[in-house]
């Protein structure tokens, strides 16, 4: 923080080297710091203001900037900034502690030390254009650059006057001057026309009051940026450049005074004062001009940024930018101008606003900072052109567009390039070094305020973007579907990021890009883009991050288009491919935010594909572990119904089995695995395999299921613990069936006779897979002609919903009421129970294996 100190003195206090009256003095000391520049600002304007010096607070302020910016960024010191008041001016005194750093000697054939090629020159330089007088002195232990700004000697009453010119230099006019005289009520419509006017214009006074002054007016407003009619008429004062529609027909260029008024009962209204435009001097608020004595002089404010730029001010970047154009061409009356923007890493200037060239298609465009190796290829300097046409390329935003003359000067805030604000005219020769001074101090103005707003805009963009990527994020997360996450890509970048969005995918590393899906901000349009990216070659896809341009495109789409790799696991997996139309250019952040976006979107397309690969071969495990077709018994009815939980990603451990042992003898099996994926498929087909095997070797049910109970524990750690129903069926001559069964741990099956009672047909015994000596036993039952044999896995018993759960006695219920029913409906009521029994999805897979003895029809 500066330490400041003030004081009032005695009138016989003299300065060093004019015997002038001190009356009082202001002091602060600024640490070596980028803020202090800002801070001594504030200091020397504070206090000048104070002191009733508002007509030099500008000129003190400017020069203080540069003095200490040479102090606490050059030279990396503290700096002391001392005001002293006197009567008829302000002394400012600026010293660092490097008395060392002498002012150089400037010998014979050396540039200045003021060269306008250093930047730190130009507070030497500054000095000597405005300073009544300045100088450098030295004391042991610190240098002192010091400067004097006299009062300006006006008459009193005086507001502003200009410097006496010979007669060939004053503004021409016409041999009868004429300014016409409007008065505009409250709502915009006119209530006065005086002579002038009528002469100026054709339209007699009864023809144009009452009309609304927007009837008549021409008002160059660029839409959603600058000030327009009905905004100007609300201010108190208003002042700049209009048209007025004449009674021919013909615009007629107006320059236009206007001021809010009341009249006598209170009634606001609007008195307008218009002159040709090329009679604007008779109205126009007088700029700087060069006094007698040499120093620019110019009307005061109590706010230079509101003379310049107007009040109110905009309160969004863009239209701050685009008002300042507009005034800083009216500034040097110039035929265009424009504005840009630095980069945070000031090599590069972005077009942000322009006015009165022939098209905006430069918008957002990129041009180097430096340009070239002298001060006229440098955004970081004041730059006169005298002539475009000599020096090929000098300002590439200039070309081809009739401009001759430009002069450009550099937004600084803290000594650091924060943009280029520039004007141009089409005759050559137009502008001089005093030209540039002049729009310097008027950059210098709008620095401040031209940062704080970008900086609010960069933020306001920064919390967008993470929005949209927190977004974007969650979409990308919620599919695991590939075509879906082509589809959300494309939306989220159309219309957002770009105008079109293309995006090609690679299936291996030998494979060409391959254009998978086209989205467009007109519908219409998506058939056509897509036939004109078919005709051309598919993008290199290249590793490297980050944007690059794609000129094949552009050349046959139009436009910007640029590419972006979609990296994923260290593979270039796609292309992400987005275009603007021609007129229009893609914003650095917004190159940013897509970089962004496609990496997120690369890990999701990948996780897609690699989702749809384990789902397929989960698919094809899960088809290999059951039977092909459906089972067939002659002289019985067998139905079964299978249902894997979940989205395929995982193999079930439920199966069944229905097989041939001999001739005349079935055997039949259905078995739960102990949880899923590879070690439950594992023990599912070592399973349903050496039951066939078994089976076939004659073995019975008791010794089969030993044999597979060894086998599952010599897996070892491997191993999963197996419920198992096992039976042969042996189908009768008198139209019966003779079932063999071993329940291993399984629910227990279910007879339904045809008198509707439901039994069970097993008793239960141990599981396989959990202990080494297993003795189990067989059970026989005969199934009559009408009766039903019932198999479900745990997934039937136990659906749940809360804390109901169907179970064996459920089960037994719903079979009870399928007396009469045929092997597949008695299935499919089992398996409508299970579903309806609750309203989520069933989390558990399911098996429903029914037998039926048909009945023999009548008369058989």
């Amino acid at each position: 923080m500066p330490t400041v100190k003030v004081s009032n003195l005695a009138p016989d206090v003299q300065p060093r080297r004019r015997r002038i009256v001190i009356t009082a003095r202001a002091a602060a000391s600024f640490d070596p710091l980028g803020r202090s520049v800002a801070a001594a600002r504030a200091f020397v304007r504070d206090t000048l203001q104070g002191w009733g010096f508002a007509d030099i607070v500008d000129d003190a302020v400017v020069l203080t900037s540069e003095l200490v910016t040479n102090a606490v960024v050059h030279a990396g010191t503290s700096a002391e900034v001392l005001c002293l008041r006197a009567e008829d001016g302000v002394r400012v005194e600026v010293a660092d502690r490097y008395p060392e750093r002498e002012l150089p000697l400037q010998l014979p054939g050396e540039r200045p030390y003021a060269d306008p090629d250093r930047e730190n020159g130009r507070g030497l330089m500054l000095c000597a254009a405005l300073a009544t007088r300045w100088g450098v002195e030295y004391t042991a232990a610190h240098k002192h650059v010091w400067f004097r700004l006299d009062l300006p000697d006006r008459p009193v009453g005086t507001r502003s006057s200009g410097p006496v010119v010979p007669d060939q230099l004053l503004p021409l006019a016409d041999s009868r001057v004429r300014v016409a005289v409007l008065q505009i009520d409250a709502s915009g419509t006119v209530s006065g026309w005086n002579d002038d006017a009528e002469h100026v214009f054709g339209h007699p006074a009864e023809k144009a009051v009452g009309r609304p002054l927007a009837e008549l007016a021409a008002w160059p407003q660029t839409p959603g940026t600058g000030t327009g009619i009905a905004e100007a008429l609300r201010l108190s004062r208003w002042e700049g450049s209009y048209g007025i529609r004449g009674a021919d027909g013909r615009v007629i260029p107006v320059y236009a005074s206007h001021l809010r008024v009341r009249d006598a009962h209170g009634e606001p209204s609007i008195v307008c004062l218009l002159v040709h435009d090329d009679e604007r001097a008779l109205l126009q608020t007088p700029a700087r001009v060069p006094a007698s004595d040499g120093h620019l002089t110019e009307p005061r404010a109590a706010d230079p940024f509101e003379v310049f730029i107007g009040s109110p001010a905009p309160d969004d970047l863009d239209g701050l930018l685009q008002r300042t154009v507009e005034r800083a061409r009216d500034l040097l009356d110039a035929d265009a101008a424009f504005l840009l923007l630095a980069t945070d890493d000031e090599t590069e200037l972005e077009v942000r606003a322009t006015t009165g060239l022939p098209s905006t298609r430069q918008r957002f465009a990129r041009v180097p900072v430096e340009a070239g190796t002298n001060r006229y290829g440098s955004a970081r300097m004041p730059a006169v052109h005298d002539d475009l046409a000599a020096v090929s390329g000098a300002v590439p935003l200039l070309e081809n567009t009739g401009m001759r003359s430009v002069v450009t000067v550099p937004l600084k805030v803290e000594g650091r390039l924060t943009g280029s604000l520039g004007v141009a005219a089409e005759t050559p020769g137009r502008y001089t070094n005093e030209e540039a001074l002049h729009l310097q101090f008027a950059a210098d103005r709008i620095a401040l305020a031209v940062e704080s707003a970008r900086l609010g805009e960069l933020e306001r963009l920064r919390r967008g973007s993470l929005s949209f990527l927190v977004e974007a994020s969650d979409l990308l997360a919620g599919t695991l579907d590939r075509d879906q996450t082509l589809a959300l890509m494309a939306q989220m970048t159309v219309p957002t990021l770009a105008t079109w969005c293309a995006v090609y995918t690679i299936a291996d590393q030998s494979s060409d890009p391959y254009l998978s899906y086209v989205l467009h901000e007109d519908e219409e349009r998506i058939d056509g883009l897509k036939a004109l990216l078919s005709r051309v070659s598919p993008p290199e896809p290249v590793r490297e991050a980050g944007a690059r341009p794609w000129p094949e495109t552009a050349l046959a789409v139009g436009g910007e288009t640029v590419v972006l790799p979609l990296l994923a696991r260290n593979r270039v997996i796609g292309l992400l491919t987005l275009g603007k139309p021609s007129e229009e250019h893609f914003r650095q952040e917004i190159l940013e935010l897509a970089e962004d976006l496609s990496r997120r979107a690369a890990l999701a397309l990948d996780n897609a594909r690699l989702y749809s690969e384990r789902t397929a071969i989960s698919r094809s495990l899960q088809r290999s572990l059951l039977p092909q077709g459906s089972p067939a018994v002659p002289g019985m009815e067998v139905e079964v119904i299978y249902r894997a939980a979940g989205e395929g990603n995982e193999v079930g451990g439920d199966f069944y089995d229905v097989f041939p042992i001999r001739e005349g003898v079935y055997g039949f099996a259905i078995g739960d695995v102990c949880g899923t994926g590879p070690e439950a498929a594992a023990v599912t087909g070592l399973a349903r395999h050496a039951l066939r095997l078994l089976a076939r070797e004659g073995l019975g049910g008791p010794a089969v299921l030993e044999r597979l109970n060894a086998a599952i524990l010599d897996e070892g750690a491997r191993s999963r613990f197996l419920t198992l129903l096992y039976g042969e069926l042996h189908p009768q001559a008198d139209g019966s069936a003779r079932m063999k069964v071993v329940c291993a741990g399984h629910p227990l099956p279910l007879r339904l006779r045809t008198n509707g009672e439901v039994t069970p047909a097993a008793d239960p015994q141990p599981l396989l897979g959990v202990i080494d000596d297993l003795e189990l036993f067989e059970q026989t039952m005969t199934l009559d002609p009408g009766d039903v044999l019932l198999c479900v896995t745990d997934g039937v018993t136990e659906r749940r919903e809360g804390s109901r759960m169907l179970g064996d006695d459920g089960l037994a219920e719903v079979l009870t009421t399928c007396t009469g029913l045929t092997a597949g409906a008695v299935a499919s009521r089992i398996l409508r129970t299970v579903e309806r029994f609750a309203a989520e999805p069933a989390s558990d897979d399911m098996a429903i294996l029914a037998f039926r003895v048909p009945q023999p029809r009548e008369g058989e």
